[in-house]
Parts: C-alpha cells; structure tokens; sequence
C-alpha cells in the first residue's frame, strides 16, 4: 500500500488500509523520498539503497547497543547488494551526541576514501541518526544519507524531516543542519529487542501527533492501549504509518521552518529540552521528558485559558496507562528551567515561544510568553 503525505487521509481509512507492509512519500520536490514500514526490512536494506544513492561506498553507523543485534545483517545486506559497506561503531547514549564523535566519524569517512558519491547509513535510534545525519551534511558538503531507526521513537519522528544535530554542552541540538535523508527504512521486527522503557519512551511523540493534529488519532490511542503495550503488530504498523503521514505532511509544508507551520512538532519539547539539560541527559529518556513537558505546556494553556482543564487530564490518563511520567523524577528549581529554556533554538529575539494546545487535535504557536506563568507552570511537574 502506498499513502501519501500531501493529503491527510480520515483516520477511519486508515485503519482500514493500513497494514504491515507500507510506503509513505514526503514530498519535497526534488529532495522527496520514501518511509518504507514493514516487518524483516533489514534484510533487503541493501537492495533499497543500491536503488537511490549514486555510487558504492556506505558507512554504516550504529551504536554499541544495536550493532550486536542487528549491524551484522545490515553490513551482510549491503554487501550482498555489491556495496562497499564499513562499520563504525560509537558508544550508546546522548553522551556521543558531540562535535568529538562528529570529528572521529569524519576522519573515518576520510580513512575509507569517501567521495561525494559515498553514502552514510545510520542504524540506531535518534541519536546515532541525528549523529551521523550531521556528518553527512558536511562531508564534502553534502552526500546521501540513509536512515534506519531502531526504536519507536526514532521511526515515528527523529528518521522524518531532515533535521541532524549533535549537541552543546548548554543546549540540545544546537549544532546542526537540515539534511534531508534519501531513504527511510522502519522494520518493525527490530521493536522486539527494545528495551520496554525505551518504547514506553517512543510513544510520547505517537500521543504528541494526536494532540496537535488528529483528534481521531488521540482518541484511538486511548481506546487501543491494550494492544498497543502488549506491542500488536498490526497496531504497531499503524501507529508508526500514522505517526509518519502527519510528520511528513508538516514537513512537506514547512521544511526549514520559515512559515512556523513546523514549530507545533516542538509541543512540549521546550520544556523536554530543558528537563534533559538542568539533569545532563541522565535522569529521563527523550520522550519521557516530552511526556512530562506535554504536561507543563498544557498547564500553561490552562492558566492563560487557552484550552479546558480536561485537555491536560486526558493527557496525564494516557500517560500513565502507557507507563510514562507525567512528572520530574526530582525536584528542579523552576528558574533554573527557565533559564535553559532561554537558550533554547526556538527561543526568538531573547523571548520565549512556545505550542500550546487549544485543544486535543489543535494548537498555536504563541510568542512572547510571561516569564513568570512558565515557571508558575512547572509547579504542575515539580510537585505534581
């Protein structure tokens, strides 16, 4: 089945539709591709990537977590389909998130003789893509870039939409570029060797698409979450081909982010953000600190009666039948918090922006946000 991601399709005809095996399109004129979803992909990704990059040789990039598991039938794959495919390997975490393991991998790329027509594959999850994204947009300024996400997080939003970073010591993904991908490839099966809070974690930004975008969606989500934790395979296929339709209609519209049409991704990733940093990346896991920061935007929304109080409760509902927080593991000081928020990306001419819910399926972009109604708004996960 192939669905496409300038029209957005009624939820009902997607349940219908939607099946194991999937093609969803970003348009994006000459830099559009294909999300492939399906089970056991992995062991045609070289055939997939022999098909749209322009010459023989990939580095693939995998982290010490994933490369045990699955790197061995990646480089057998490419190599099966007569590339010259080479494997490096960096430590798992956000900590390899840096301008040192984004120098090492170039000197690799270097040491292998990679041209322009040379491609990188990354196999992870969102930081290794973020990671080695970064490093294909600057290699001789720019050669293909191949993305394989490993976890559901990864497969539902940091694969889609071009956006490579690594990390400053003072604020996530500060150092990046847009750098489209060539390729998507999500096979499902790699879900069954991640770790359960890793997906729980995931589907922080599955709820995220129902909450700015797709009332159904949501309210789906809150009817199937048996299946969805006991990871159902069918559920899980049309989680992610949702997740990604709505991801690249919203990338399709606003690639680089110039009409602020893109920006609602980042509910609750302002708070998320700041969470992660104040703790050093060590406490939560990306998507649980959206969890928690989808919480704090919709308390905010509520005090500047932007949306119903109810909104924020079936928020939390979900949250904790899906087995994430709806609260920091430790006490922050709130001003602390703001702080980082300041230094933020998204932060405009020294003032907070901020997506806030109108309600589930709806939210604005709202700019110049009173300080002290942030801070008062982290009380809601400070203290709970």
């Amino acid at each position: 089945m192939k669905t496409t991601g300038k029209k957005d399709p009624t939820h009902d005809s997607l349940l219908m539709e939607a099946a194991l095996e999937t093609v969803v399109p970003v348009d994006l004129a000459e830099r559009s591709y294909e999300i492939h979803i399906g089970r056991d992909r992995l062991d045609g990704l070289g055939n997939l990537v022999k098909q749209r990059i322009r010459g023989q040789r990939i580095l693939l990039v995998s982290d010490t977590n994933v490369a045990p598991l699955h790197g061995g039938r990646a480089i057998k794959s490419l190599r099966e389909a007569g590339l010259e495919a080479h494997l490096a390997v960096i430590p798992a975490g956000e900590g390899s998130k840096t301008l040192q393991h984004y120098s090492q991998l170039l000197d690799t790329l270097v040491a292998i003789k990679a041209d322009r027509h040379s491609a990188v594959v990354a196999l992870g999850g969102g930081v290794v893509g973020d990671l080695a994204g970064f490093v294909a947009a600057s290699y001789a300024r720019g050669i293909d870039f191949v993305q394989v996400p490993t976890t559901l997080l990864a497969m539902v939003d940091a694969s889609v939409g071009g956006k490579v970073a690594v990390d400053h010591p003072r604020a996530k993904n500060m150092i990046g570029a847009f750098h489209q991908p060539t390729l998507v490839v999500c096979d499902l099966a790699l879900l069954d060797s991640l770790p359960e809070r890793d997906f729980r974690a995931g589907l922080a930004e599955v709820v995220k698409y129902g909450v700015i975008m797709d009332e159904e969606f949501f309210a789906w989500l809150e009817e199937t979450t048996p299946a969805i934790v006991a990871k159902q395979a069918d559920v899980l296929g049309r989680i992610v081909t949702r997740s990604c339709q709505l991801k690249a209609q919203v990338v399709a519209e606003d690639e680089r982010e110039t009409s602020g049409r893109r920006a609602i991704l980042n509910y609750g990733h302002t708070y998320a953000h700041s969470f992660e940093t104040a703790s050093d990346y060590s406490l939560m896991l990306h998507g649980e600190a959206v969890a928690v920061g989808m919480v704090a935007a919709a308390k905010l929304a509520e005090m500047l009666d932007r949306c119903d109080p109810s909104l924020n409760q079936r928020q939390k509902t979900l949250w904790s039948t899906l087995g994430l927080p709806i609260r920091l593991p430790r006490p922050f000081h709130p001003g602390e918090l703001l702080g980082i928020m300041y230094s933020d990306k998204k932060t405009v001419g020294g003032k907070l922006r901020l997506v806030l819910p109108t309600k589930i399926g709806h939210v604005d972009t709202v700019k110049d946000v009173d300080p002290e109604m942030v801070e008062r708004s982290m009380l809601e996960v400070i203290s709970g």
